[in-house]
């Protein structure tokens, strides 16, 4: 469509379909062109448009090649849902694929492969055997694809039919686009196929140099990670296959680039002269240099790969680290990355570069960025000895600026590096102990506690420093705490006087009585046996010479690392995860229809209903998703239904759970759904619901029409939560006039969404004589709560302090009025939300409540209400707090039920 098309989307008229009917079904052609432009205009909004199936087949007859295009496209997109009616468009297909036109030819022979229905899948093969063999190149081009799409619908047929043999001979096709489109199909089959099928040989190698400098961009991208998976015999080819590479690294496609580089660092493993590879090295710094002048997310993709490289090759980019220096304006994540690859560059030789670099970084404004640039200096201190004063000597300078964080961030590397090089910078200590009252994040004061045990002997007043500790020992964290004690037993057995020895039973006798934490407890006893025993078993223990710590700035396993470079330009590089990490692959399978999914169904053990006839039905809205059209059955056998809930939900019919187990209609009311008006006389009513630890699904099914109802099915559409069926349950069939309640069992996290958090649950549900009638229900969170999620007080005031501010959600509730406070902690204990103290803010109550998710993500709950008075106010902290707004909306709920 061109760019003044955009009327065709503006329509709303009441009787569009048939309108549009008749258009299509005029004599003028361009009546027609018009009407089928509408209707792909009304599909691409999402407008249920497969009635006119039939109407808009029958336009396929034509010589205009746009009027053509736009059938196409409508019948890729709704052949699944029709494959009865599809099959009258297969004699155009067949006749379009031996067109004069290459355009043509080509068209229909793609679309073909894009139609993945089995009843058209055997009508493609003749004409795709002959366009794999066509006169112009860019119908063979076309063909080439259509083998891999043909492959993942039915492999068998393929390999029956010889099209991996066609495949491998155009490999040898004198066009270069072609051969790129070849190489592209042949190595997707092998990505889905077990047995060896696209192996390279030093024939098609030369096949494959050659049309690398005559195809496109993408067709060279196809062939690179081709010749990146040969392995040269000897390192002369080796050499040779990467001379006529080099070229490609000058290339202005950024995926060239890197797919050259990729390559490249392959054949290197096998080139044994170092004047080679030194030269190698020094032609690829200046096109990877290059990649980062483009814009901050192809920055950010090149910085990942080149991550990966200089920790195979760090000489390739060891005198370019001018370009990781971060610019003013460079995304928080841009510069980031940029640290990371500074920190494996760095190097004696320019480390006064990198330190006054790292030393600008700290004063920014950047909290996180602050953070990492000291952690930074830290690690070239580690990494490089002889560089380790300079880098003291700049974390002493920024210790003296008293920026909080700074200095904070500070002691934990100046701790590692006191690991790393004992008995050497002990003279600093002085200066640390000064920011001893500005430290309150937990890993800062276990880091100064650490030191100060450590070197108790060299501080006089250790004992004073460590007891400012001890005051607040109960509500410090688990990792404060742990430091604490070991701190104060290295102290005892350093300095074993008065003040140690009642210090030390003080930390004792809190770690033992006082503390609910399994590991503090065990440590605590544990040094109390060793103490009372034998003292000097305990300095043996206690007081061991540690082992020195080492760099960790190349922190990936050679064997993970050799794998990661194989995948550079991919997703793989990116992430720096191996693909099967994050990527599931699909077996092939072959498409069936419904019936034959419900028929398995019945053998898997569940039951199914004999199929009722019924009338073709009006289309139907429930919910907010667009319904699909019914259809007219047969008259002695039904037509199969649309494959409806896979299209619109995602999912194929493997995952429907047919509906067992009725349970005679009990329990409270629950929300109507789907009302009697709008299913046809079916009112189905529906909740979430929670017991005995498990969460159901609490369904009420009333039966109003004049027909019996059987065969009920469900399926839940990809949700926050993950929430699906948990396993079978059967409903009888309805009578008119009847009801039947049920609970369906679920489990969590199996048919995850993606993107953020929503109480949305989008529901299907079918019976045999109806179409499929979709809902959209809330996910009310407590019912996930688990019954666990009671903490004592003290643990609770460790989790809220532990967690940062920007964790706390709030949100108010002017329309909720608490009556009582008593009753309103027996509501929420009844749902899993557990009281834990209260008090008195002037004239309004405030309760503490605490809860856990199915995750065992802790939800700590502040009610702050004026009992009798319109009014709540909501503090929510938690580990998760974009889950925040979905917890708001059932509490309301809750209050308001």
């Amino acid at each position: 469509m061109s760019g003044h098309d955009s009327k065709y989307f503006s329509t709303t008229k009441k009787g569009e379909i048939p309108e549009l009917k008749e258009e299509l079904n005029s004599q003028y052609k361009d009546k027609r062109k018009d009407a089928v432009k509408k209707v792909i205009a009304a599909m691409t909004v999402g407008k249920d448009v497969s009635s006119l199936f039939t109407d808009v087949v029958n336009c396929m007859q034509t010589e205009n090649l746009e009027l053509k295009k736009l059938v196409y496209l409508y019948l890729i997109n709704y052949a699944k849902s029709q494959p009865d009616l599809a099959i009258l468009a297969v004699n155009t297909f067949v006749k379009d694929s031996q067109d004069p036109n290459p355009l043509i030819r080509a068209l229909a022979v793609r679309t073909m492969g894009c139609i993945r229905v089995d009843k058209i899948t055997e009508y493609l093969c003749d004409p795709l055997q002959k366009c794999l063999k066509d006169d112009d190149p860019y119908v063979r081009k076309t063909a080439a694809i259509c083998v891999a799409k043909l492959f993942d619908i039915n492999a068998e047929l393929v390999e029956d039919r010889g099209f991996l043999e066609a495949l491998k001979d155009l490999i040898s096709d004198n066009n270069p686009m072609v051969v790129a489109n070849a190489v592209a199909a042949l190595a997707e089959i092998q990505e889905n196929s077990t047995s060896p099928i696209f192996e390279i040989n030093s024939t098609t190698l030369t096949k494959l140099l050659t049309a690398l400098n005559e195809c496109t961009e993408w067709g060279q991208v196809f062939i690179l990670d081709a010749l990146s998976r040969y392995k040269a015999a000897d390192p002369r080819e080796a050499e040779n296959i990467v001379e006529r590479v080099t070229p490609r690294l000058q290339h202005a496609n950024c995926a060239v680039v890197l797919s050259a580089v990729k390559m490249i660092l392959q054949q290197m493993e096998l080139i044994t002269s170092t004047d080679v590879i030194r030269n190698l090295c020094k032609k690829m710094a200046p096109p990877l240099v290059t990649l980062l002048s483009a814009e901050p997310e192809i920055q950010y993709v090149a910085l990942r790969n080149i991550n990966l490289i200089v920790q195979k090759r760090p000489t390739i980019l060891a005198h370019e680290i001018k370009v990781f220096f971060c610019k003013y304006n460079d995304p928080i994540y841009v510069k980031m990355e940029k640290l990371e690859i500074m920190i494996k560059l760095a190097s004696d030789r320019n480390i006064d570069q990198v330190l006054l670099e790292f030393k600008e970084y700290a004063t920014e404004v950047d909290v996180d960025f602050v953070r990492k640039a000291v952690r930074a200096i830290g690690r070239c201190a580690i990494k490089l000895e002889r560089a380790a004063e300079r880098c003291i000597s700049v974390l002493l300078e920024l210790i003296k600026i008293k920026v909080n964080y700074v200095v904070q961030e500070a002691i934990i590397v100046i701790k590692d590096i006191f690991r790393r090089y004992p008995n050497t910078y002990e003279s600093i200590i002085a200066t640390l102990c000064e920011s001893l009252d500005t430290l309150d994040e937990p890993e800062a004061k276990a880091s100064m506690i650490w030191i100060i045990g450590e070197y108790a002997e060299r501080i006089d007043n250790a004992d004073e420093l460590l007891e400012s500790f001890l005051e607040s020992f109960p509500e410090e964290p688990a990792q404060v705490q742990l430091q604490l004690l070991t701190a104060t037993v290295k102290l005892f057995l350093k300095k074993p006087t008065e003040g140690p020895q009642q210090m030390i039973q003080v930390v004792l006798n809190n770690a033992t009585v006082e503390t609910d934490n399994p590991d503090l407890r065990d440590r605590a006893y544990i040094y109390w046996r060793l103490l009372s025993t034998d003292p000097e078993a305990a300095k043996d223990v206690v007081l061991a010479e540690k082992p020195v710590i080492t760099d960790d700035s190349n922190q990936l396993d050679p064997s993970l690392l050799d794998e990661l470079l194989t995948n550079i330009s991919t997703l793989s590089s990116v992430y720096h995860k191996p693909p099967e990490a994050f990527v599931t692959r699909l077996k092939t399978t072959v498409q069936k229809t419904e019936d034959e999914d419900f028929a398995e169904g019945s053998e898997a053990g569940y039951s199914s209903s004999n199929p009722v006839d019924s009338a073709a039905s009006p289309p139907a809205t429930t919910g907010n998703i667009p319904q699909p059209a019914g259809r007219q059955p047969a008259a002695a056998v039904p037509a199969p239904v649309p494959d409806l809930l896979g299209d619109l939900m995602g999912l194929d019919n493997a995952a429907i759970v047919p509906v067992d187990e009725p349970i005679t209609p009990s329990g409270p009311p629950l929300p109507v759904v789907v009302p009697a008006s709008s299913g046809q006389g079916l009112q189905i009513s529906a909740q979430l619901s929670r017991k005995d630890g498990q969460v159901f699904y609490s369904m009420l099914f009333e039966n109003n029409s004049q027909t019996v109802l059987d065969g009920f099915m469900i399926q839940f559409n990809k949700n926050t939560f993950g929430l699906a069926a948990a396993g079978p349950l059967q409903i009888p069939p309805l009578q008119p006039g009847t009801s039947a309640r049920t609970m369906l069992p679920m489990v969590l996290f199996q048919n995850m969404s993606a993107g953020p958090p929503t109480s949305l649950l989008q529901v299907a549900v079918k019976n045999n004589q109806q179409p499929v009638w979709y809902f959209t229900d809330k996910i009310l969170l407590h019912a996930l709560f688990s019954e666990d999620g009671r903490m004592e007080r003290g643990t609770f005031l460790e989790t809220w302090r532990s967690l940062p501010d920007s964790n706390e959600v709030q949100k108010e509730f002017p329309g909720i009025t608490i009556t009582s406070v008593e009753s309103t902690i027996e509501l929420l204990t009844a749902f899993n939300m557990f009281f834990i103290a209260k008090r008195k803010n002037g004239s309004q109550d405030v309760i503490y409540l605490s809860a856990k998710d199915p995750r065992d993500v802790p939800f700590l709950i502040e009610l702050t209400a004026m009992v009798g008075q319109p009014g709540l106010k909501c503090a929510v902290k938690t580990p998760t707090p974009e889950i925040a707004p979905v917890f708001f909306e059932a509490l309301e709920l809750l209050f308001k039920a």
